[in-house]
């Protein structure tokens, strides 16, 4: 199937409600998707998730003094809470973050006195009555417009962007710094990590994703190209170099490999709703940390061991070094990751149960129940399983997301989304 590069998902969002779904893409695109209300004469309809708005969020630049061309690509959306009638998102490329406000219309005013219909100022010597303007009713418009930019801040790449619980402040993440904004200030962050060595020849690790406490304003996380999580309290000092506490599990020198440094990257780092623990993913697991317990994960998920065999070709092919996300459910009890061949993985934390899933154009269909899917390693194959040696490492799930209190969950595989949800008795 050809598509256009442009129109690859690189990330999905739901906001606080889960009413409304926002996915941004390649092309510097964001699409809001919002979920249909349910109709007394049709109450299975609520659930369906409909364009609500379209607009473009970055358009690509180039960096002069760097020869540096900057990709309009959406690294990452995030959802401020509605505080009126209007929406409120974080939207970022590598360099630039930008708030946008997506609002409704559907009144305009009509009458005015200095202007005629079209917008053109009139002959005030033509002017011989004064008229009262009036609001008239008119199709309704989803308007999205820029409100802050926030840019010149970052030297490296932005891999994140997280809200505080505070409302009044957010972080941005790249490579080697995080910095601190705040939503009314655009000219100026303040810098809270900071590990670039003074020589570059030294640098050993970079940051891979940074996230604040769901409750505590003055706790954040970040992890590491080394496998490491560094829980960080702004209390203790404002350059938050020293960390509160540091993660970091034992390596197992018996499954030691040239691959071993790539592989325990974390991709992703995520609180759960609780606070209580944070989950990371790296190339074949997730993880699950307490707070209280630095020296190992209290839980350990393998997402697709059967590609500990295929590293190699895996290397060759760059899909090694694929960041993907993990996400909670509403309740923190299961966990959903991505995987290759458009398969994305479920962990029940409670029951220990795992389920392989597959998001396809065969089981997109309306009211079509999604088949657990089963990959064999070698040996005989059963005739519903997949062999590790046909898989489609073309097809990743890279970017999910969960509804916020629902079983809805939105999936991207390359340039379509896919939204599932629990069926209803």
């Amino acid at each position: 199937v050809f598509f256009f590069p442009a129109d690859i998902i690189s990330t999905v969002e739901f906001n606080h409600t889960g009413e409304l779904l926002a996915t941004g893409d390649k092309g510097g695109r964001v699409v809001i998707f919002q979920r249909e209300q349910e109709s007394k004469n049709q109450p299975h309809r609520r659930g369906e998730y409909n364009v609500y708005s379209t607009f473009q969020s970055h358009e690509p630049e180039f960096d002069y003094l760097k020869s540096l061309e900057i990709e309009e690509k959406i690294n990452k959306i995030r959802w401020l809470p509605q505080q009126n009638a209007a929406y409120f998102l974080l939207s970022t490329n590598d360099k630039t973050v930008k708030l946008w406000k997506v609002s409704e219309r559907d009144k305009r005013p009509e009458g005015y006195n200095l202007k005629d219909e079209d917008g053109r100022l009139r002959d005030p010597s033509m002017i011989t009555v004064l008229r009262v303007p009036v609001l008239r009713p008119m199709d309704l418009m989803v308007e999205a417009t820029p409100r802050r930019v926030f840019a010149n801040a970052h030297t490296y790449h932005i891999n994140s962007i997280s809200v505080n619980s505070d409302y009044e402040t957010y972080m941005s993440a790249d490579d080697l710094r995080i910095n601190l904004w705040n939503f009314e200030i655009t000219n100026q962050s303040f810098n809270i990590v900071d590990i670039k060595p003074a020589n570059m020849e030294e640098l050993t690790e970079v940051i891979t994703a940074a996230e604040f406490h769901p409750h505590h304003c003055n706790t954040f996380v970040y992890s590491s190209s080394k496998g490491t999580i560094r829980l960080c309290d702004m209390r203790t000092s404002a350059l938050c170099d020293r960390h509160a506490k540091f993660f970091e599990e034992p390596e197992d020198p018996s499954n030691r490999s040239f691959f071993s440094e790539i592989i325990s990257s974390i991709s992703d780092v995520k609180f759960s709703h609780s606070g209580r623990y944070i989950m990371t993913r790296d190339y074949l697991t997730v993880k699950v940390w307490d707070l209280n317990m630095e020296n190992r994960p209290i839980e350990t998920y393998q997402v697709h061991d059967y590609l500990r065999s295929k590293l190699c070709s895996l290397y060759e092919n760059d899909c090694i070094f694929d960041k993907f996300e993990c996400v909670w459910n509403g309740s923190d009890s299961v966990i959903m990751t991505g995987s290759y061949n458009n398969f994305f993985r479920m962990f029940d934390r409670n029951t220990k149960r795992d389920v392989t899933l597959e998001a396809s154009r065969e089981n997109s269909k309306p009211r079509a129940i999604l088949k657990p899917r089963k990959v064999c390693v070698g040996g005989k194959r059963r005739k519903d399983e997949i062999s590790v040696d046909s898989l489609d490492f073309s097809k990743k799930i890279l970017h999910t997301a969960w509804h916020p209190s629902e079983n809805i969950i939105a999936v991207a595989a390359t340039n379509n989304l896919y939204i599932f949800q629990d069926k209803v008795n």
